[in-house]
């Protein structure tokens, strides 16, 4: 495997690498080097570019993410919604004490510090009817709390809308994460609705963090 370092080898000498083998690196990167405006940001950057487009056209009134860590991918799509002058995102997570006073204090970013589940009916109460809601996943990537969260927070996504569930590639594409954990999670949750389906043409990147885990309902 090559490694990350001043010496790399650039992708046209790397031609041959397996994609297995280049999961690694990719991952090594976002974990250890990745940021936003100077945040860490632990996210794949294909998989951000194609959540930007579902954003432009989608204009989701509100974007619910759950998991916020430092705030990076917080503010990022804070900056999306402003590049198009619409929406406000709904930042839920159990702490929020990593974020920085440029996260924290944008206008479009409410947040409320609680576990996923506990706090649905105060981010229920943050959303008028009609209002179009775009949830992405990033919490715990556990098989049970991926379930629940699918579970409790479908209802909220409108028709065509677009519920994304994040590092399903937990053990299907790295060894890393909960096994059974979001991947399984996603499986079960589609095997008993009618109203979801995964739509791969989010993954024509090839390389996505999200393998099956951008669903659409119908």
């Amino acid at each position: 495997m090559i490694n990350i370092d001043d010496e790399q080898l650039g992708i046209e000498d790397s031609l041959d690498l397996k994609i297995s083998d280049a999961l690694p690196l990719i991952q090594n990167r976002i974990m250890t080097a990745t940021t936003y405006c100077g945040i860490k940001t632990l996210k794949n950057p294909m998989d951000f570019w194609v959540y930007q487009e579902i954003i432009y056209a989608q204009r989701p009134d509100i974007i619910i993410e759950i998991g916020n860590n430092w705030g990076g991918s917080t503010l990022a799509l804070a900056h999306y919604l402003d590049n198009i002058g619409h929406g406000r995102i709904i930042g839920v997570d159990i702490s929020h004490n990593k974020l920085i006073d440029k996260v924290r204090s944008h206008p479009r970013i409410s947040w409320i510090e609680d576990d996923a589940i506990s706090a649905f009916e105060q981010v229920q109460k943050q959303i008028s009817n009609g209002e179009r809601v775009l949830v992405i996943e990033d919490s715990a990537h556990t098989f049970d709390n991926t379930l629940k969260v699918l579970e409790t927070y479908s209802p909220l996504i409108p028709d065509g809308g677009y519920f994304i569930v994040e590092d399903s590639i937990c053990h299907h594409g790295l060894d890393v994460g909960s096994n059974p954990g979001p991947y399984e999670a996603i499986t079960e949750f589609v095997s008993k609705r009618s109203d979801f389906i995964i739509d791969r043409s989010k993954e024509s990147f090839l390389i996505t963090w999200n393998p099956k885990g951008f669903l659409r309902k119908c």
